[in-house]
């Protein structure tokens, strides 16, 4: 594997820790995946790596213990639905398949669609289903750029919406990164997207209340999603550099 150091960034501090390529290397071989002795192997977007395994923390935020209690939660519930409820949801999964893992992917179960459904709703505070709800057609996802101002250091932050979304479009957002990066992997729910006003919906509030106010020079990336009945559709991506003010 490759060796590097951890660098400096550039603005002159030093970046904390070893740089990633000291853990990681590609890796031609067949398709794999998963943990094999001390080592994972994964696929990404530059092909297949394999990397140093490395023992997850668990910090245990609040977003966490959330989603976990969410999980909990949803799962119990599966235990009371009536036998003619469960029935209704195994016969609804034999249409819907997992996400393809080296290119293959298996038919859910009655209990794991429930799961999924369910976790996106609890996940934004709403309702859970005890029957399946349809499969949505979605339209086209009409959330636009993000453009951001700075005025006298007020920062705003607004998304371009010129038609209407469907009726739960969530904002995610991710931390104020480096200008020059337009890769980011880690996104958090923000909230619902704030009501347009003349097409542009403000969310300055949601973004703030999340990760601070953002410095000029840097990075705001934003994901957008439509989601009916715990259904998605893919997130819509889009990013602005916070300017001088």
């Amino acid at each position: 594997m490759m060796k590097c150091p951890g660098g400096w960034r550039a603005n002159d501090e030093d970046r904390s820790g070893p740089s990633p390529a000291c853990f990681m290397a590609k890796k031609l071989d067949v398709p794999q995946s998963g943990k094999v002795g001390t080592t994972v192997n994964m696929a990404t977007r530059y092909g297949q790596i394999q990397r140093q395994y490395v023992k997850p923390k668990d910090p245990k935020t609040e977003a966490q213990m959330t989603i976990r209690s969410n999980l909990a939660r949803v799962s119990a519930r599966w235990r009371v639905l009536t036998e003619e409820q469960r029935g209704a949801w195994m016969l609804a999964a034999e249409d819907v398949h997992s996400r393809p893992r080296l290119g293959k992917s298996a038919r859910l179960t009655g209990c794991q669609l429930f799961i999924k459904i369910n976790c996106a709703r609890t996940a934004i505070r709403l309702d859970q289903f005890d029957v399946p709800p349809k499969v949505p057609e979605f339209g086209s996802n009409p959330v636009g750029e993000l453009t951001i101002s700075n005025t006298r250091g007020t920062i705003t932050l607004k998304l371009s919406v010129p038609s209407t979304p469907a009726e739960h479009t969530i904002v995610y957002g991710a931390a104020p990164c480096s200008a020059g990066k337009y890769f980011v992997r880690h996104f958090n729910i923000l909230g619902f997207l704030p009501e347009p006003v003349g097409g542009v919906s403000e969310i300055t509030d949601i973004y703030v209340a999340r990760y601070g106010v953002p410095k000029a020079g840097t990075r705001v990336c934003i994901r957008t999603q439509q989601q009916i009945n715990g259904w998605d559709d893919l997130p819509k991506q889009t990013s602005a550099i916070v300017p001088k003010g």
